[in-house]
């Protein structure tokens, strides 16, 4: 199983948000540059990271900003807006087991509730991690740089 490049793209856009927000406008061509996608990639997520509540898109002179302060937003709320999840399930049960087989006939039972308790601990630690540790991280990681640069990757 692997989370799909839109959850760690999303945390992308968070931490140039973060990062940025007092030196320039955000827009998706500038988030683009940053992360070497397509800008219709960002706009997609974009509008499920809205959707949720997470952020302000304002066309034009607006650019992108945080819908809520940065230490209300969790990993949980991203994952949440831009995955997903089939019934709300993060693991998908094959639906036909042979019933005729001992294994087959139990495996249900004795995997659901397993799989349910790891579906909860990797939400739980999902729900700990929020964009203001994501902020403050790259903050503390990122080269120094006078001044924003979008043409030439940020």
């Amino acid at each position: 199983m692997q989370v799909s490049s839109r959850f760690s793209i999303a945390l992308h856009i968070f931490a140039c948000i973060g990062y940025f927000q007092n030196d320039c406008k955000i827009t998706s061509d500038f988030l683009a540059t940053s992360i070497c996608v397509n800008p219709v990639i960002i706009r997609k997520i974009m509008s499920q990271l809205s959707h949720a509540g997470l952020v302000n898109v304002a066309r034009g002179t607006g650019g992108i900003t945080l819908a809520r302060s940065a230490d209300e937003i969790t990993f949980r709320d991203v994952f949440n807006a831009v995955e997903a999840l089939d019934g709300g399930k993060l693991f998908h049960f094959h639906e036909n087991p042979n019933t005729d087989c001992p294994v087959g006939a139990s495996i249900h039972r004795v995997l659901d509730d397993k799989l349910d308790r790891v579906q909860r601990a990797m939400e739980d630690e999902l729900a700990r991690i929020t964009i203001a540790d994501v902020i403050r991280d790259t903050h503390m990681y990122a080269p120094e740089q006078t001044s924003p640069n979008p043409k030439s990757g940020v």
